[in-house]
């Protein structure tokens, strides 16, 4: 232990030393530290600067964080030099490059592939797809305005006008969730501003919000106490084999879990949006002083109201909107849940970066239906691995990473749409039965 404890000389000396149980045991609130490279760096002040959030950083404080890194950075020489103020020393020449308890040959090959990936210029986005698509969205909002105005306000217009609404929102969602992944355009600044326009003029939302909340699922998918798309648990929904178990030998009830196969259809797909984030994204940008988001989002609602207000009027367009965000939040439900929920729920047992992604996401068969339907989120797997990769290649680099995982005997799930679907139920039934057998056991 000494010879790794020793404080770092003068300029020009070796570099301080240590071991992976002394990384691992910096994890908690007052010091946090990381590998990266074999590096080791201090995190525990610069964590709540970090541009992309404290928390997803912190998620991997106490272990090796190269496979992260190298997936959410696209600039990596320039983050590289923020860095240097943080190094504190590397790993010991007997020490692993990662922790002894990651799948070694299986990570060393997914590096290798994504430098494949690269190489084949899967990682640059093609501006054409990105332009036909924002233009597809813009031309749906237009059309649903003019719906009202051609033909007037009454049931049918109404109500085709609100389809063609909600399908601007649901596809803007997609859109600006590639924008935030920064994969479409070249540097970090503009897939900022275009995510600034399409997640907060489009939809409404503030850009912080969202990449507060998605970079630490991304991080760590269905980790319980990492992945805010699990936070459900276990206030409305008992998730995963291994936590429902867990929560009934604690004896703990918060709801009838062995019923959440069927209240999920009232309080989950129905209610998320228009109950849940409309009010919270407010909450959120005010609480935590995000006036440029504020700024974005006021632009919708005055969008919105100068242009429905003349021929709805106030309550008829709270109506619009209302049925809106009520469909938008069945449509992002079930896609956003069908690649996660029927998946692996756990604790962060720190596996590597590729079982991390594999045992918590599936895909959902490619077809031209299928890929519009979803923002391309159908190849999910694809997605968390390469989180940057503009979607119009996952279909290219999804071969390479079904090869990958049956070489080392790792899972690669693929189901129709409406199989996606239905797992989402089954596997919530299927928990809250293990919950209750749990709970019931003396």
């Amino acid at each position: 232990m000494a010879p790794h404890s020793e404080p770092e000389g003068p300029a020009g000396a070796s570099p301080r030393l240590f071991t992976w149980d002394e990384v691992a045991q910096r994890s908690g609130r007052q010091e946090r530290w990381l590998v990266i490279d074999r590096k080791v760096y201090d995190i525990s002040e610069f964590s709540r600067r970090h541009p992309g959030g404290s928390r997803v950083i912190s998620h991997y404080a106490g272990q090796d964080a190269t496979d992260p890194f190298t997936a959410f950075h696209i600039d990596k020489a320039l983050v590289r030099k923020y860095m240097n103020s943080l190094l504190i020393g590397e790993l010991a020449p007997d020490q692993p490059s990662f922790e002894p308890n990651k799948n070694k040959q299986l990570t060393d090959e997914f590096r290798e592939l994504r430098a494949t990936v690269e190489r084949m210029g899967l990682m640059k986005a093609n501006p054409v797809f990105f332009t036909l698509y924002l233009l597809h969205i813009l031309l749906l909002d237009v059309a649903a305005w003019l719906t009202l105005w051609v033909f007037g306000t009454s049931l049918v217009p109404f109500l085709i006008s609100a389809v063609l609404l909600s399908t601007v929102q649901a596809q803007a969602g997609w859109l600006q969730h590639d924008f935030g992944h920064l994969s479409v355009c070249r540097t970090s600044t503009w897939n900022h501003l275009l995510h600034h326009f399409v997640i907060g003029h489009l939809k409404g939302a503030p850009a912080s919000w969202w990449n507060h909340l998605h970079f630490q699922h991304h991080a760590k998918p269905n980790c319980f106490r990492k992945d805010p798309d699990i936070n459900m648990h276990p206030l409305f929904f008992a998730l995963g084999k291994v936590l429902s178990v867990e929560l009934g030998k604690q004896k703990k009830k918060y709801m009838p879990y062995n019923h959440q196969h069927k209240y999920f259809f009232l309080i989950g797909p129905p209610a998320l949006l228009p109950v849940y984030f409309q009010w919270y994204i407010f909450y959120f940008v005010v609480q935590r002083k995000k006036w440029v988001d504020l700024a974005w989002m006021l632009t919708f609602y005055l969008r919105i109201s100068f242009t429905y207000i003349p021929l709805l009027g106030f309550k008829g367009l709270l109506l619009l909107f209302f049925i809106v965000r009520f469909l938008e939040s069945n449509w992002f439900v079930w896609v956003t849940q069908m690649n996660h929920i029927p998946m692996h729920i756990d604790h962060d047992r720190n596996v590597d970066w590729v079982s991390t992604q594999l045992q918590a996401t599936c895909n959902v068969h490619e077809s031209f239906f299928n890929d519009w339907f979803s923002g391309h989120l159908n190849f999910q797997i694809e997605h968390h691995l390469f989180p940057t990769m503009p979607r119009h290649n996952y279909h290219k680099v999804a071969p390479l990473v079904r090869s990958l995982c049956a070489k080392h005997g790792v899972e690669y799930q693929s189901k129709p749409l409406l199989s996606a679907f239905a797992d989402i139920v089954h596997s919530l039934k299927e928990s809250g039965q293990l919950w209750l057998d749990a709970y019931l056991q003396k």
